[in-house]
């Protein structure tokens, strides 16, 4: 009896395991019927080991048609149950019993390496060998990117970048800081994704994660593209997120997609409200990666309108410390300033001169001195407790009866050092109140001062390295477009979302 007989013996006589529920339109009878969902255990199959690379066609993978950045799902079935992709041709086939779709594309097309997309076994088909070869570890390092504690520890630092990496073309590239690509009108989802990556306890948590079956898809998909986005040894210097903003579109309910062009801001407050919820997070403090990241408390204090007259006419609505004071104190992910309305009449000189602001003065709606009116009342704000990074979203657009109108007021900031201290009742035990940039987020618009959807272009400006000096580099990144860019120039741009990190005690010091 020949090997390949032996080999099929086994398979039609072993055991088959337990079926997972279909979710494509297959129920669990037609899989069986169809051989589709077999030999996922291969411990007690007697599979003879060929010793030749040539007898297992090793030499007809294609590397450069690999891609395993989109669903994996069947070609054919469009099932992503125990789905299979072909190391010659690339393409996504279920199944590899003698009625699966990857056993019949083994035959007809004469392709005969695949790969579990799953569990990242290889086999040779139709004969069935489970191949294990050193030569095709890096295919499944970048199906299924791993990383240590070591490994995390490395990353943003001088060594790593300091040593690019290199993708099938010889092409460089500094891992996490890589092109996503814009599948469609995703490109204030991608802005998102490179700033929330680059939140170290984030994208640590992210990276060494090892999800089972249980966590929901969301948060799955998540990790496994933050691991594809740092991952040292892509075959391209780019990566796909289809796989994440798929479920992204399915879990929102269409509210966020790829065909639709949308605010960054609204993305990113329900993107970590959903992280939370599918991380077990609960309304306790620091019960998920998110609240200990992000969370802080803010106290507002509220009073109804009291308009004094004076000669001159009335003023400016104020506390009246005679009336009663509403204090309420509510957490908060990222805090939300205000940019000063832009002059509507401007003669020709002033026509060209954009307007410009300091950080300082639209963080002092949080001094707890500088009022808010609204509706009837006044407000003021001021934090009590500031989290590790701070998220400022600067209210650069409002909308009226016709259009919604951009703000295109510039904001100077420091990258580093911009001190919290006046917007805090920080106790002696609070943590130090010195921030450092980043991540920032721009917007760009052919329509000048209105927000056109159809020529929009976010932006985001990402710190490599720390602590200042030649060290620190920043990249700007615009969808597959990464390039090095001058400090000075980050400020020039229409700023929309920062994210601050805090300093620790040491560094402070």
């Amino acid at each position: 009896m020949s090997p390949t007989t032996r080999a099929h013996d086994a398979e039609e006589t072993s055991e088959r395991p337990t079926k997972r529920p279909r979710t494509n339109g297959v129920n669990k009878d037609e899989a069986e019927d169809q051989d589709l969902d077999v030999d996922e255990d291969d411990s007690n199959t007697p599979l003879p080991q060929p010793t030749r690379a040539s007898d297992l066609y090793l030499d007809t993978i294609n590397r450069a048609v690999l891609d395993f950045d989109f669903e994996k799902v069947c070609s054919v079935s469009l099932s992503n149950i125990n789905t299979y992709g072909c190391l010659v041709c690339g393409k996504y086939f279920q199944g590899r019993g003698k009625k699966s779709y990857a056993y019949a594309h083994s035959i007809h097309d004469d392709h005969h390496v695949f790969i579990n997309l799953e569990t990242t076994k290889v086999y040779v088909l139709p004969d069935g060998y489970l191949v294990s070869d050193p030569s095709l570890e890096d295919i499944s390092f970048v199906l299924s990117p791993k990383f240590t504690k070591a490994d995390v520890a490395k990353l943003s630092t001088p060594a790593h970048l300091a040593k690019p990496s290199y993708d099938l073309a010889s092409k460089p590239y500094i891992p996490g800081y890589i092109g996503l690509n814009n599948i469609k009108r995703n490109d204030f989802m991608n802005v998102v994704i490179h700033s929330l990556l680059h939140v170290s306890p984030l994208r640590d948590f992210l990276l060494l994660s090892n999800f089972q079956n249980k966590e929901p898809e969301l948060l799955k998909r998540f990790a496994g593209l933050a691991k594809k986005v740092w991952n040292p040894r892509l075959f391209k210097s780019q990566v796909s997120p289809h796989e994440f903003l798929q479920e992204v579109n399915r879990a929102s309910l269409g509210k966020f997609s790829l065909e639709k062009q949308g605010d960054p801001v609204e993305f990113i407050g329900w993107l970590l409200n959903r992280l939370h919820k599918d991380m077990g997070g609960t309304k306790k403090k620091n019960s998920s990666v998110i609240f200990s990241s992000f969370q802080g408390e803010l106290r507002m204090e509220t009073q109804q309108v009291v308009v004094r007259s004076s000669v001159h006419g009335s003023e400016k609505p104020q506390f009246d410390i005679d009336r009663d004071i509403k204090t309420a104190s509510s957490p908060f992910l990222f805090l939300a300033v205000d940019l000063p309305p832009p002059p509507l009449f401007q003669d020709v000189v002033e026509k060209n001169i954009i307007p410009q602001v300091s950080i300082q003065s639209v963080l002092a709606k949080y001094d707890g001195k500088t009022t808010q009116e609204s509706v009837g009342q006044v407000r003021r704000y001021k934090c009590q407790r500031l989290p590790p990074y701070i998220i400022l979203h600067f209210k650069r657009f409002t909308k009226n009866a016709f259009v919604e109108e951009k703000n295109p007021t510039i904001v100077n900031f420091p990258l580093r050092g911009v001190d919290f201290k006046d917007y805090v009742d920080a106790p002696p035990s609070h943590p130090p109140t010195i921030y450092d940039l980043i991540a920032n987020v721009t917007h760009e618009s052919a329509a000048g001062t209105t927000r056109d959807k159809e020529s929009t272009v976010w932006k985001v400006h990402l710190r490599a390295g720390a602590g200042g000096g030649e060290q620190e580099k920043w990249f700007q990144i615009q969808d597959l477009i990464v390039e090095e860019i001058r400090k000075e120039m980050i400020f020039l741009g229409e700023t929309v979302l920062q994210i601050w990190e805090r300093r620790d005690a040491a560094s402070s010091a």
